[in-house]
C-alpha cells in the first residue's frame, strides 16, 4: 500500500476506536441513568405503586423492561450511524489532506524518474522546491545536490575525453604522414617498408580508437538538431558502402522507418551494427541482414548475423566500452566502442538497444527509436 492510503487507514481506524469507546461511554451512562427512580418519577409517575407490589407493579416492571430495552437499542442504533458517518467523513477527509502533504514528494518522484529515463539530458533538471523548510524541502534540496554534482561530474569526463582526443590526433596525424613517406622513400629497406606498414596499421588503430571517443562523448550529450531521418535511407546507403565485403553475404530489407534526429549520427549506429555483424562473421562465408521498419512502439533497425556462440550472460558486457567478446582489449580488429557508441546514440534519441544470442551463433541487434510525428513528415 501506498504512504497515502497506509495514512488514511491509520487516521481512519483511531476515529473507528474513538467513536466505538464513546459510544461505549454514553451507552453505559444512559443505561444506568435509566433505573427504577428515574423510570418511575418521569414516565409512570411518582403515585404509581412500584415494581413487585401486586399486578400493577409487574406492569410497572415490564414497562421499565421495554424502555430501557427500545432506548438501549436507539443509543445503539442511532450511535452507531453516527459512527459510520463521521468515520466515512474522516477517511475521505484524511485521505485529501494526506494527498495534499504528500504532492511533493509525488514531485520528487517524477523528476527522478525523468532522470532516470533520460541520464545525460535529465541531469540539468531540478526539482528546485518552494515552500517551508521541512522534512519534504530537505530532500528535494538534497536531491538537487546530488544531482548538480553528478551534473558537473559528467560534464568533466566528456570535456576531458573531448581535450584529450584532440590533443592525440596531432601527433598521430605526424606520426602517419611520417611513416607514409619514410615507407614510399625509393630507398627504403624492405625490412623499413614492412616496419613502417606494421606501424601505420598501429597508428591507424590508434586512429580509430580516438574517433570513437570523440563520437562516443558526442553521442553521449543531447541531441541539439532534430530533423526528419528515414532509417530506410539510412539502411540502404550503409549496405551500399559494406556490399565490398567478399566474406559475408548481405542483405538489406529497407522498409520506412521515420525518425527525428541528428543524421550524422543515425548513420553511424547503423553503420557500427552492420560493420560489427560484418567484422566478427566467421568462419567466412557467413551472412548478415539488416532490416528496417515500423512497429507498435516505434520504428526499428535490426542486424542479424551469422558468428560464434554468444553466451547470454555476455550480451551485457558486449554494450560496455573496450569490452569485446573472449579477447583483450589490445586484441581484435576494433576498438571495443562500436556497441557502445550504438547505445549512446540511441539513448540521445530516446530509444533503446538489445541483443539477443542467436541459435547456432551470432547475435541480433535491435534498436528501437520514437517514431516521427505526422507533421514532421516531409511533403
Amino acid at each position: 500500500m501506498t504512504i497515502r492510503t497506509r495514512l488514511t487507514l491509520v487516521v481512519g481506524g483511531m476515529l473507528l476506536a474513538g467513536g466505538l469507546l464513546l459510544l461505549g461511554i454514553t451507552y453505559l451512562l444512559v443505561f444506568q441513568q435509566l433505573g427504577d427512580k428515574l423510570f418511575i418519577s418521569r414516565t409512570i409517575g411518582d403515585g404509581f405503586p412500584p415494581p413487585g407490589a401486586g399486578v400493577a407493579g409487574d406492569v410497572a416492571t415490564q414497562i421499565r423492561g421495554e424502555f430501557r430495552s427500545d432506548a438501549s437499542l436507539a443509543v445503539l442504533t442511532q450511535g452507531a450511524i453516527a459512527l459510520a458517518v463521521v468515520v466515512a467523513l474522516g477517511l475521505a477527509f484524511s485521505w485529501l489532506i494526506a494527498g495534499r502533504l504528500l504532492q511533493p514528494l509525488h514531485r520528487v518522484t517524477e523528476t527522478a524518474r525523468r532522470i532516470a529515463g533520460a541520464p545525460d539530458r535529465g541531469l540539468h533538471e531540478r526539482i528546485a522546491l518552494q515552500g517551508p523548510h521541512d522534512e519534504v524541502k530537505e530532500l528535494a534540496d538534497t536531491f538537487d545536490l546530488m544531482i548538480a554534482r553528478l551534473d558537473k561530474s559528467f560534464d568533466v569526463q566528456r570535456r576531458f575525453i573531448v581535450n584529450a582526443s584532440h590533443e592525440l590526433r596531432t601527433p598521430l596525424t605526424l606520426n602517419r604522414t611520417l611513416l607514409e613517406v619514410s615507407t614510399e622513400h625509393p630507398d627504403a629497406a624492405p625490412e623499413l617498408r614492412q616496419l613502417g606498414r606494421t606501424l601505420l596499421a598501429v597508428n591507424d588503430r590508434h586512429e580509430r580508437l580516438i574517433d570513437g571517443l570523440l563520437l562516443l562523448a558526442r553521442s553521449e550529450r543531447a541531441v541539439g538538431d532534430h530533423s526528419y531521418v528515414d532509417l530506410a535511407d539510412v539502411v540502404t546507403h550503409v549496405a551500399a558502402q559494406q556490399q565490398d565485403a567478399e566474406t559475408v553475404k548481405l542483405t538489406a530489407v529497407a522498409d520506412e522507418a521515420p525518425t527525428t534526429g541528428n543524421a550524422v549520427l543515425l548513420e553511424r549506429l547503423v553503420h557500427n551494427l552492420v560493420e560489427n555483424g560484418v567484422r566478427y562473421n566467421v568462419p567466412a562465408g557467413g551472412w548478415v541482414r539488416v532490416e528496417s521498419g515500423t512497429r507498435h512502439d516505434g520504428v526499428f533497425v535490426t542486424v542479424s548475423n551469422t558468428g560464434p556462440v554468444v553466451p547470454r550472460y555476455e550480451i551485457a558486457n558486449l554494450f560496455e566500452p573496450f569490452r569485446r567478446l573472449g579477447t583483450e582489449r589490445a586484441a581484435g580488429p576494433g576498438a571495443g566502442l562500436g556497441l557502445s557508441i550504438v547505445r549512446a546514440v540511441a539513448a540521445a534519441h530516446g530509444g533503446k538497444v538489445f541483443a539477443d544470442p542467436r541459435d547456432g551463433g551470432g547475435l541480433t541487434v535491435t534498436v528501437i527509436l520514437p517514431t516521427a510525428a505526422s507533421s514532421e513528415y516531409p511533403t
